[in-house]
């Protein structure tokens, strides 16, 4: 047995890493209230109680970042973290939103001036919008208004350095720093006007919570004036579109696609429901590829030359009702020339066509009810076989996902990953090839679960699982070069202690996801055995496959990340080997540099950080301080020097 998990932790980085986008997403979900709640009484009481509420709820909404990754405030992102919650890079995304609204609502308590363009803060939010209410949070007593009014005579930074102390629990040196990276000038000032803390308590009345809510009409009678004047401009658009429309005969039976563009004769070849190829149903037993380009097509609307019509021309030019998605290098444009039909029918609450134009898959989807608006999602696949062209998902409501088989796919059952000796289910899919609806990985938001599906057939069985994208991952295991399908038991209980990093890869655009057991190393002390093991998530576009190296100690039950890399080589085909190494402390208490490197590796060195040692062959083990930060390298069996995976 080893110390606890957070007895084993990564060598520290070089420098912080600001946490995904999805890690970002979660902490807003989870924290909300608190973040709502921080914003209100940070912003300047002069907006009124009703547009402080949707100013405070716009400011959370918007702290999601743009892209995958924002630099900025990435030192802030991995210090600190929420009062009662673990604390440190594990608490990284609510830290980074909290600075996020906290700067956002510094910014709308400035005034606006004709010397520079006013900041988003600062304008009346987009959304959300209330028409019609007015919306203020239930009254307190006398202390909370004498608080509110207290309040009121202090300015932004005194406001924030008020709320960082009583509502989120910070010491006084915290405080200055997040005052600090949020661009306050002077903290230290802030801090002595924050006031007294023997009303720290009265910040979590209902009088400071916008989260719950009183109402009041507005204006009636100024209301009724301006509808009728909506009304008379919306009458008088109305007419001016139609009039547009007439010459260029309408788009009405395109359903949600935009007006055409332009008149080309391969492009509407394109368009034409009568031209979409069709695969023979048996073609897959005979042809000399085993991809989608062999899959029928299925599905109780095939036939449906209106709903094909309408999918195709919502391809070529999606509307402003159409909600688009594409996987990361995956191009969204038009087909160029007919496609393929894989499926068409009614899923769930959906009416649901999947198209194939040899580099794409394409899923049109629209209401089931006739209501106006639709979704087109694409993915990527060329190049893919008949281990990676199993499935797609057709549907996903609820958290629940239905998967459109392979023709060649003769069983499905349903396993969770996180127990490999459990029976796993069988499923029973449709005629046209449909599972049942199975509950995506992880449904509850933690991992205390992640389903997969074995699907059987073509002379092998194959584990799949949903990363949120349309086509589903590939789960292997093996060294590279050799990988092969997760069946063993061994391979099982491996992909039961790193099934829970698979978020870190979620809609990457990934195919398959392998996992690889590149050494085993007695512990010091005699405190068991541990595994290293690497897993390559390998994507469509074939440039941002995703490494990392595990590090499994005896008794955990989960592996703890070494290091990371993205674009690598490392623990691929092209490059099979890895080095990695972490911090790892026995039950004595003493801490270790650990380190391990695939069978290539002929010595390994470490230096640094009061650390100075090395070993012949592929594991070191070197005592070390507490929170050493250490250059690791070794030496492969032909001379050359190699580095850690990064």
């Amino acid at each position: 047995m080893t110390a606890p998990d957070t007895a084993t932790r990564p060598l520290p980085p070089v420098a912080p890493v600001p946490p995904d986008v999805e890690q970002a997403e979660a902490a807003i979900v989870e924290h909300y209230p608190r973040l709502v709640r921080l914003a209100y009484l940070v912003l300047p009481p002069t907006l009124g109680r009703n547009r402080r509420v949707l100013t405070a709820h716009s400011l959370v909404q918007r702290a999601l970042p743009r892209g995958r990754r924002d630099a900025a405030a990435g030192a802030a992102a991995v210090q600190g973290g929420v009062p009662g919650q673990r604390g440190g890079p594990e608490d990284s995304g609510y830290a980074y939103v909290r600075l996020r609204v906290l700067r956002a609502a510094l910014e709308a308590g400035l005034p606006l001036t004709f010397r520079a363009l006013p900041r988003r803060a600062q304008l009346p939010p987009a959304l959300p919008q209330v028409w019609g209410l007015r919306l203020f949070p239930r009254s307190g007593g006398a202390e909370e208004l004498a608080l509110d009014q207290w309040l009121a005579t202090l300015d932004g930074p005194g406001r924030a350095a008020c709320v960082l102390r009583a509502l989120e629990r910070l010491s006084e040196p915290e405080v200055l720093r997040v005052l600090d990276e949020a661009g306050v000038p002077d903290p230290a000032a802030a801090v002595r006007e924050s006031g007294d803390p023997a009303n720290d308590a009265l910040f979590a009345s209902p009088e400071f919570d916008p989260c719950v809510l009183q109402a009041r009409p507005t204006d009636l009678l100024r209301r009724r004036r301006l509808t009728r004047a909506a009304l008379a401009a919306a009458a008088a658009l109305a007419v001016c579109g139609a009039l547009l429309a007439l010459p260029g005969g309408g788009w009405g039976a395109d359903g949600a696609a935009a007006p055409p563009y332009a008149r080309n004769a391969a492009a509407e070849l394109a368009l034409d429901p009568a031209k979409l190829v069709r695969a023979a149903p048996a073609l897959w037993h005979t042809s000399s590829r085993t991809d989608f380009s062999t899959w029928p097509a299925r599905g109780d609307r095939a036939d449906d030359t209106a709903l094909l019509r309408r999918a195709l021309a919502v391809w070529a030019r999606p509307g402003t009702s159409v909600v688009v998605s594409a996987t990361p290098g995956t191009p969204s444009g038009p087909p160029m020339g007919p496609a393929q039909l894989l499926f068409a029918g009614a899923v769930d609450q959906a009416v649901v066509v999947l198209l194939y134009d040899g580099l794409r898959v394409v899923r049109y989807a629209e209401p089931r009810s006739g209501s106006a608006g639709a979704a087109l999602d694409f993915a990527r696949t060329d190049g893919a076989s008949a281990d990676t062209a199993t499935a797609l998902v057709v549907s996903r409501v609820d958290g629940n996902v239905r998967y459109l088989t392979a023709p060649w796919v003769t069983g499905a059952a349903l396993r969770d990953l996180l127990k490999p000796g459990g029976p796993a289910t069988t499923l029973k899919p449709t005629q046209d090839g449909v599972t049942p609806p199975v509950p995506g990985p992880a449904p509850t938001g933690d991992c205390t679960s992640w389903n997969a599906l074995s699907l059987t057939g073509d002379g092998a069985t194959r584990l799949i699982t949903d990363l949120g994208e349309l086509t589903p991952a590939r789960l292997t295991s093996g060294a590279p070069g050799a990988e092969r399908n997760v069946t063993e038991a061994a391979e099982l209980a491996d992909w039961s202690r790193i099934a829970c990093l698979l978020p870190s890869v979620r809609s990457h655009g990934v195919r398959t996801v392998n996992a690889w057991t590149y050494a085993k190393q007695p512990l010091p002390e005699g405190d068991g055995t541990a595994t290293w093991l690497c897993t390559r998530a390998e994507t469509w576009q074939g440039a941002a496959d995703r490494v990392q190296a595990q590090f499994l100690a005896p008794g955990s039950a989960a592996a703890a990340q070494a290091a990371a890399a993205e674009g690598a080589a490392a623990c691929g085909p092209r490059e099979p080997r890895v080095l990695a190494g972490v911090l790892w402390k026995s039950r004595a208490g003493q801490w270790y540099v650990l380190a391990a490197g695939s069978a290539q590796f002929a010595s390994l060195s470490v230096s640094g950080g009061g650390v100075n040692g090395s070993a012949n062959g592929n594991r070191l083990a070197v005592k070390a301080p507490a929170g050493a930060q250490v250059d690791l390298s070794g030496k492969l069996t032909d001379g050359t020097k190699a580095g850690v995976l990064r």
